[in-house]
């Protein structure tokens, strides 16, 4: 009896090699720095295969690209109180179809400076100031600049109009703004009273 399998036996054994050969690569992925406890960010792959990340670290999308494939990561959702942006994100899988692991997802805080005012008599305001941006104030309670700031950036804030009656003082009026720290209002952001 010979030992040699049967010629389908054979051919059946190279086709699943093949298979298995062309299998694994083509995957795109990366890591994503900065995101803030509690919060996701989706990511896209050329518009599609939605992934939802909740943590710092590794990421990989789910769907295999084939060779010379174009892949192009974008942001489809900020996370709440950030933004992501992304570099190395763009490009195309090899003949070979290796992997792509190189993607930098990169997240930081931004908010608008906010702050509280307390002591304002009824129907008096004052004006506050951060660079060229101007709030008037009316009420007691919280306020918020329009202008999103980005980490790390100096804000410093003046009252340019006292109330008709009385006078305010700031507290935390300057300074380096760190989103995190504001982000739900915090009253330690920017005090007036």
């Amino acid at each position: 009896m010979s030992s040699l399998p049967h010629p389908l036996v054979a051919a059946a054994c190279v086709a699943a090699m093949l298979t298995l050969a062309g299998c694994g690569g083509g995957e795109v992925g990366g890591t994503v720095s900065g995101l803030g406890s509690g919060r996701s960010v989706v990511l896209l792959n050329n518009g599609a295969d939605a992934l939802t990340v909740s943590a710092n670290g590794r990421f990989a999308f789910a769907d295999l690209l084939s060779a010379n494939s174009a892949y192009a990561v974008t942001v489809g959702t900020q996370p709440s109180g950030q933004t992501c942006s992304v570099a190395n994100g763009s490009g195309s899988i090899d003949a070979d179809r290796t992997s792509v692991d190189d993607v930098q997802v990169s997240c930081s805080f931004v908010a608008a400076l906010r702050g509280t005012v307390s002591g304002l008599r009824e129907g008096t305001a004052l004006t506050l100031a951060n660079g060229s941006e101007r709030l008037a104030v009316s009420a007691d309670g919280a306020f918020a600049f329009s202008t999103t700031l980005a980490e790390g950036i100096a804000y410093s804030v003046s009252i340019v109009s006292q109330p008709a009656i009385g006078s305010c003082s700031l507290s935390n009026g300057s300074g380096s703004f760190f989103a995190a720290s504001c982000f739900p209002l915090s009253s330690s952001c920017l005090l007036c009273c």
